[in-house]
């Protein structure tokens, strides 16, 4: 008996079979009149979901994109989108995958290295790519939309060429490239993490195992990629009518429409995006799961959310990255339990590791490693670095021999063979009840002459303060004398005026923790940089050069 490719496409033919008419994506259509709410029309049932995408899968390849051919895919979400991501997978080529929001120079820069044969594309993608010259590798174009000048076929063309052809699923193993997947960029130029397809595979047991996932839910996914777990786990995946780059904009009278009318069980969603639904306060009644994750959310969101839910929905912040996730877990009633000790210095508490991870935590070293035999492991509540070992912790970046060195360990574990443990570039430590605790990414540490100060640690007890909306520590001088400075951003309905009033309270709650006490320098911002994924990083590099020139560059 042969065993079926190690897929995420894998899953469709089963879920073609088994549920046949069962929505798999809806997306927003039509708009009502003077552009009111839409339609969601737009609808692939699982059936069509894999027919079309055997069908397009088929075309690819007659294209000259099948296995192994690395493909820049720029489509918005929409059903094409979709279709060609699952056939992508299907076809066994390797979807390259960039936020469309990064420097224009970054996304040049990462399409460069990617080096792909192929390039997909809506059509404004097309005239960018020729304007300012991306991806002058790609020999073979697709256009989904209309085709103009620049050459090539169109995804409806493609479709037609490989109709009839049957089920497509190419023999993938284990080990071989299923994707490429760029980090956001927001604290280092953007990165192409090496995704195989049991890295896939595993992400959507390790979800399944951790949120208690069952088929035929309703998933609200406001981060377009998350959706395409949603098929491979039986749900029917609503697309949000939002611009997926800025869900700190997205409306919640147009979230609340989607969530209402198709009765979504589950959310997901990044901080910034949760509280513009905590902000809006209405009600959530249908929801069971909802997961935030991207960023810390802010205890006073986290509360608010709890309220907005039934009794026994659950409330996820899962602690992960690109490279690896889910890399642990909290439930909000246990998160809402910790916030006393994150607002008085501890971190955040980000959970459990997900079973079978090995987190375990290290002295902070800057330089690489390259064996684990040359680490030092430290006790519960030392802070140090966070490293995972585990069935979804990638192995490399693409064409990043240097990154890859100083974000990997080579370990030869008891029972022999060979792994590879991912440093997250986060600190934290253990609990004695083994809970793992984040404290900030370690090279946003600020190292004083008394010591390192960490984000998480610090900022959290600044933002109780009633009309701060949040806060960002950064350092000022060289790295060892490094002067501590708190960068402040208060609520909207806030004068600036009211900062002088505002940063003697700000000095005074300082003064109740010795290693906030150490922090004398305070600086008004009038709105923080942050990430282009999930609008909830904050761009501390930037910030302290801004705080750097504000103060002369003094230490």
């Amino acid at each position: 008996m042969t065993s079926s490719p190690c897929n995420i496409a894998a899953a469709l033919p089963r879920l073609a079979a088994e549920r046949p008419d069962q929505p798999a994506i809806r997306c927003p259509g039509r708009r009502g009149a003077g552009g009111g709410l839409a339609a969601y029309d737009v609808v692939l049932d699982y059936r069509a979901l894999d027919a079309r995408s055997d069908a397009i899968a088929a075309g690819l390849a007659r294209h000259g994109i099948g296995r192994g051919v690395r493909t820049v895919v720029m489509v918005r979400p929409s059903p094409e989108f979709f279709l060609l991501m699952f056939a992508l997978f299907k076809a066994g080529a390797v979807p390259v995958l960039v936020d469309p929001g990064i420097d224009r120079r970054a996304l040049k820069q990462c399409l460069a290295e990617a080096q792909a044969e192929a390039f997909v594309g809506i059509p404004l993608a097309h005239v960018a790519r020729r304007v300012l010259g991306w991806a002058k590798s790609a020999r073979t174009l697709v256009t989904v939309g209309r085709r103009w000048a620049w050459g090539g076929t169109t995804l409806a063309q493609v479709e037609r060429a490989g109709a009839g052809a049957g089920p497509q699923l190419a023999d993938t193993a284990p080990d071989e490239v299923a994707a490429i997947v760029f980090t956001s960029g927001s604290t280092g130029v953007p990165k192409g993490v090496v995704y195989r397809h049991r890295h896939f595979v595993a992400q959507i047991e390790l979800m399944r195992q951790a949120f208690g996932i069952e088929p035929g839910g309703v998933d609200l996914p406001t981060f377009p990629p998350f959706a395409l777990f949603d098929p491979a786990l039986g749900l029917t995946s609503v697309i949000p009518d939002m611009d997926p780059t800025r869900p700190a904009r997205a409306d919640p009278v147009r979230l609340h429409d989607a969530i209402a009318r198709f009765g979504a069980t589950q959310l997901f969603g990044s901080p910034a995006l949760m509280r513009v639904l905590a902000d809006h306060g209405r009600p959530l009644p249908t929801l069971r799961r909802v997961t935030s994750a991207g960023a810390p959310v802010p205890p006073e969101v986290v509360e608010k959310i709890r309220t907005l839910l039934a009794d026994e929905a659950q409330f996820w912040t899962p602690y992960g990255a690109t490279e690896c996730l889910p890399v642990a877990v909290i439930e909000g009633r246990e998160l809402q339990a910790t916030r006393a000790a994150t607002e008085a210095g501890a971190g955040t508490c980000v959970g459990r590791p997900v079973p079978p991870n090995q987190v375990r935590i290290i002295a902070v070293d800057d330089a690489p490693i390259a064996d684990w035999s040359g680490v030092r492991e430290l006790a519960p509540g030392e802070v140090g670095e966070i490293t995972v070992a585990g069935p979804t912790a990638t192995d490399s970046y693409f064409n990043r021999e240097a990154a890859t060195r100083a974000a990997k360990i080579r370990e030869v574990p008891d029972d022999g063979g060979e792994r590879v443990v991912h440093r997250m570039g986060d600190v934290g430590y253990f609990d004695r009840e083994g809970r793992l605790w984040f404290c900030g990414r370690k090279t946003q540490r600020v190292e004083t002459a008394d010591g390192p100060l960490h984000t998480e640690q610090v900022e959290p007890v600044f933002n109780v303060h009633p009309q701060v909306r949040r806060t960002a520590l950064v350092g000022v001088g060289a790295r060892g004398t490094q002067r501590p400075v708190l960068c402040v951003e208060l609520e909207q309905d806030v004068p600036a005026g009211e900062f002088p009033r505002i940063e003697t309270e700000l000095r005074a709650i300082g003064t109740r923790h010795p290693h906030t006490a150490r922090i004398d320098a305070f600086l008004r911002h009038p709105g923080f940089p942050v990430d282009i994924r999930h609008n909830a990083k904050i761009g501390r590099e930037k910030l302290a050069e801004w705080a750097s020139s504000r103060l002369g560059g003094n230490a």
